[in-house]
């Protein structure tokens, strides 16, 4: 066997071990999660799983430091698609509040963030990145876009955008994700609800932070 061949079959065999190991992580737990398993699942031998990550603590390392790098690249996006040129305060605020509930609420993002909480004492320099580097980084991002619209002149000047960033996340985030990790992933909203929820988010957001022109 050629020696580009070996070369390229192991990061394959990596990105199959992550795959594996974060379907594992997240149905089991870290405490359930079997390294026997997440060698079956990725089709490698276990001693080829440690070879990669050396244990089950660097496993779980990585993927949620991963995931952290995902989750930040999508929601800088939805800032970009949704705040960047808009025209309306309104209507652009509506949309991201679409946006993050759809993304937010999907159930690999809520079943990954209660891994993290149940292991933030256990690993609490990998669960603390996670959130310094994927949400607090995030809302960070979303107050630099909020003050772009603020200096725009569609919302009022700002004196501290990334505590507006955070309030609206939480206008926005704080009734579906905390049922979501209290009840479950499968206690799905009702048919609506979301929509409603993002449209009352953006309402109360601008009666704080918009223009009286954006009032009605």
């Amino acid at each position: 066997m050629e020696q580009a061949e070996i070369e390229g079959r192991t990061p394959r065999k990596r990105r199959a071990i992550l795959a594996a190991a974060t379907e594992v992580f997240l149905s089991h737990g870290y405490l359930g999660a079997s390294m026997d398993e997440v060698a079956a699942k990725a089709g490698v031998s276990k001693q080829t799983v440690y070879k990669q990550f050396e244990n089950k603590e660097r496993l779980f390392a990585e993927i949620v430091l991963g995931t952290s790098d995902q989750l930040l690249d999508g929601l800088q996006q939805a800032y970009v698609d949704t705040l960047e040129g808009a025209a309306d305060a309104r209507e652009a605020l509506r949309a991201l509040a679409h946006r993050l509930l759809q993304s937010l609420t999907a159930d690999s993002v809520l079943q990954l963030r209660r891994l993290v909480i149940a292991e933030a004492d256990r690993f609490p320099e990998v669960c603390g990145a996670w959130f310094n580097s994927g949400f607090e980084k995030s809302l960070d991002a979303l107050g630099q876009a909020l003050s772009r619209l603020s200096d725009r002149g569609l919302l009022r000047e700002l004196d501290d955008p990334t505590l507006a960033a955070y309030q609206f996340a939480g206008l926005v985030m704080y009734k579906p994700m905390n049922r979501a990790m209290f009840a479950g992933t499968r206690q799905r909203p009702k048919p609506g609800e979301l929509e409603k929820l993002a449209d009352q988010a953006a309402e109360v957001f601008l009666a704080a932070y918009g223009l009286e022109r954006s009032a009605r």
